[in-house]
Formats: structure tokens, sequence, C-alpha cells
């Protein structure tokens, strides 16, 4: 009883704050409305309205694709800064601090900062590309995806680095001494005394990673503006212009669930690798 008391104040927040707007978003995805508060059931319309929508396909080819990228450049590297920094100590502390700092900064200064930072002529990117004789042009798909993957990887990798260092101090000293008497070199001991230790924590830094890449709005909306054409416009912001720029509720209402559902299964699918079945 006691511990029902000391969660309920949480337990009611998250209801407020979660379920309640979900529950509203489930009701306009199931209905329409003409103004006046009238709403008319049409079941699940909306929903095959927008799996149908070449939009939502493209901007779910999109995010899916940025997701892939960004992991394929940020976890791999993020990886090897952790195995190679101090694991304690004031450099430790430092260069922890460092990769730490970018994760602190909000989305939309992030992505402020980094559009001043490709203003043609005058951005430190831009002044610096034309130095090597590259021009940078954000009218390009390709610049703009690569600008918003360096943005992405500055953010962060720290998120990355941060989390294999943590796993790597779970290994008890004993275990590097044991495998030093057996002779193994630097792979076998990565790969039989710290990847084993690493694996839940980079299956919690990947799908943290996909959860943020799969919601990326904020910073590629202000820096590309989801062009050139649609190429930058992904899932998040393809929402936005369908429920709020065009104000098609029930259309919109219809994306978040779906998109929900599709972040609800790639939760689930990580928690049934990350827990074994006979501890679930």
């Amino acid at each position: 009883m006691t511990l029902i008391l000391l969660l309920a104040p949480a337990m009611a927040l998250m209801f407020v704050v979660g379920v309640v707007p979900l529950g509203f978003v489930g009701f306009y995805a199931l209905h329409d409305t003409f103004g006046g508060n009238r709403f008319f059931r049409v079941g699940l319309d909306w929903s095959r309205a927008v799996l149908g929508s070449a939009e939502f396909r493209g901007a779910m080819a999109r995010s899916a694709g940025f997701a892939a990228l960004v992991l394929a450049v940020q976890v791999p590297p993020g990886l090897r800064i952790a195995l190679h920094m101090p694991r304690r100590g004031f450099v430790a502390t430092t260069c922890l601090l460092a990769f730490a700092l970018p994760l602190l900064a909000p989305l939309l200064v992030v992505g402020y900062v980094w559009k001043v930072m490709v203003l043609p002529g005058v951005g430190l990117l831009t002044v610096a590309a034309a130095h090597r004789g590259v021009t940078l042009d954000m009218n390009s798909a390709v610049t703009s995806w690569a600008v918003l993957i360096l943005i992405d990887i500055w953010h962060w990798t720290g998120l990355v680095v941060l989390l294999c260092h943590a796993g790597l101090q779970t290994v008890p000293e004993a275990h590097y001494q044991a495998a030093r008497i057996d002779g193994a070199g630097g792979w076998a001991v990565f790969r039989h005394v710290r990847l084993p230790r690493l694996r839940q924590v980079l299956l919690i830094a990947v799908l943290l990673r996909i959860k943020d890449a799969l919601t990326l709005c904020t910073a590629a909306y202000v820096v590309a503006r989801g062009g050139p054409d649609v190429s930058t416009t992904f899932l998040s912001h393809e929402l936005v212009q369908t429920a709020l720029i065009r104000f098609d509720l029930g259309e919109g209402a219809a994306m978040s669930v779906i998109c929900f559902l599709i972040l609800l299964a790639v939760f689930w699918s990580f928690f049934r690798v990350l827990v074994p079945r006979e501890a679930a």
C-alpha cells in the first residue's frame, strides 16, 4: 500500500500528460468534423488514407534511411571513443563533460546555430568549404542531408560515448587480469570481456538513436525547411504539416497513431531482445 501511495502522483501525472492526450488523438483518428464540435465516425478511413498516401510513405522512407545512416556513423565511432577513453581521473571527467555539453543544447537552439553556420557567403561551414574549393549549396538534396547528418553527429554522438563508457565501467578489473594471464590479445579482450557487458548498453543506445531519428523535426525544419523539394521532409515534419499547417485533424491524428504504433513495435522488439522471456 505504501508503494502504491508513493507511485500515485507519478502515475496520475503520466495519465494526465500521456494517456488523456493519446485518447483524444485516437478519437480524432476515428472521426471527422465540420466544425461546431460535431463529429462523425469514419472508422479506419483516415488510417487507410494515410497508409495509401505517397507523401506519408516517402516521409517514412526518408526517416528510416536517416535513422540507418546516423546509426552507421555514430555507434561505431562512439564505441571506439569510449574504448580509448580513460576509465577514471581528471582526463576522463573532462572528456565526459565535453561529450555531454552538446546533449544539453535545446533542439531549436541547435537548429538556428547550424542555420547560421551554413548561411551563404558568411556561414562558418560555408566559408570553410569555400576555402577548400567546395560550394556548400543547401539547395542540393545531398548537401542538405550531409549537413543534417553532421548536425546529428555533433549533437548525439556524445550519448553513445557516455552510455558505452558507463557500460565499460561495469567490467571488473579481475576479468582483464584473467584475460592477460590467458594471453588474450586486444580483439579477444574486446570480444569476450568487454562486448558481453556492452551488449545491452549498445542496444539501448541504438534504440534511443532510432527513436530520435524517427522523430527528427526541429533542427531539420530550421536548417532545410523540408527542402529542397521534399528531400528533408521527415515523418514528424509531415505530421506537423498535415495536422497544424493544413489543419487536417483526422488525417493528422491517424498519422500520429500510426507513428506511435511503429515506435511501439520498435520498442517492443528491443525489449524482447534486452529482457529474456523468463524474466519478462
